[in-house]
């Protein structure tokens, strides 16, 4: 028989608990973009009307692996964020700001 998942949980350590949060937290901060849209409860043909276009051209931009910065901002400005752009080095991270700059000039 299946046992509930709070059941196991109450018997896990608190350490085997942490750790488990922590995974669980580290997996959330990181998706790929099908995954966030899901996440926020959007589907394609949601998103699709947002940005008008067609819904396959949604499910072309979640597949990429490289696109213009300003095609991602559409994409996560539409389901409601906003997108920064950090770059991060061992001894801090730094925002970077020129981006921002792109929707001003388009128009």
């Amino acid at each position: 028989m299946a046992k509930k998942f709070a059941d196991l949980r109450a018997q896990m350590s608190p350490e085997s608990r942490a750790r488990a949060e922590a995974k669980a937290q580290a997996m959330l901060a990181e998706m790929p973009l099908n995954e966030l849209r899901q996440a926020r409860g959007l589907s394609q043909k949601m998103l699709a009307e947002v940005l008008h276009v067609q819904q396959p051209s949604i499910a072309k931009i979640e597949k990429r692996t490289d696109m213009y910065i300003s095609t991602l901002r559409s994409h996560i400005e539409a389901m409601g964020g906003e997108l920064e752009v950090v770059a991060r080095f061992p001894d801090g991270a730094v925002k970077i700001s020129n981006f921002s700059d792109l929707d001003c000039a388009a128009t």
